[in-house]
């Protein structure tokens, strides 16, 4: 397979890539809720249900053997951290368009993970060309405490929004936060307009 050319986020066009309230640091730390599952990529499937015409389930050869994308971007935590200048690996979002045929009232998408981990997103910004199924991390496959086998990565949002370890997406008429969402996360998540938080009432 030809190595496809290098996507650049358009965050990282800014002459100031640092938004407020961030600082950065030199390598990728590890957050997440819960435990890191040993996952088997033999055993993986990604599935693309709900305002779909037909519904379609792939192994991970399956998967990978679609078109390969590669993204620079940085990376913003809603906790304040940063990582500047990360190159992805994997399967561009856009490419679900081909596999699946969805219906018109659909206009949200909500990414399902291992563990019953969901994030929300506006189906338009799902669907940005810097926004992909992620395998690698710099030139490396990425290892269980960053989302082995699959992550999605979400450059233009803070980074809880690039969910570990996802089987699947839905698309929806209404949008439905998910886990980090309805527990006091902003629904949205610009770092540049710092939507780090939304209601405190059931903030986990």
């Amino acid at each position: 397979m030809k190595e496809p050319g290098i996507i650049k986020s358009p965050d990282t066009l800014r002459k100031n890539r640092i938004p407020p309230g961030q600082h950065t640091v030199g390598s990728l730390p590890v957050l997440h809720h819960g435990e890191t599952p040993q996952t088997n990529s033999s055993m993986w499937a990604f599935t693309i249900k709900g305002l779909v015409e037909e519904e379609k389930t792939l192994d991970f050869d399956e998967f990978m053997g679609f078109a390969a994308a590669r993204v620079f971007s940085d990376i913003h935590c809603v906790t304040g951290w940063s990582v500047l200048g990360n190159l992805w690996e994997g399967v561009p979002a856009s490419l679900i368009k081909d596999l699946v045929r969805i219906r018109p009232d659909a206009g949200y998408v909500i990414v399902r993970s291992w563990g019953g981990f969901t994030t929300n997103l506006p189906m338009e910004e799902f669907f940005d060309s810097d926004v992909l199924f992620a395998v690698k991390h710099n030139g490396k496959i990425l290892g269980p405490e960053h989302g082995f086998p699959v992550r999605l990565v979400v450059p233009r949002l803070y980074f809880w929004k690039s969910a570990k370890w996802v089987e699947g997406v839905e698309f929806l008429r209404e949008d439905t936060p998910g886990f980090w969402e309805s527990r006091g996360y902003h629904n949205h998540g610009d770092p540049w307009k710092e939507e780090r938080y939304g209601s405190t009432e059931n903030f986990l």
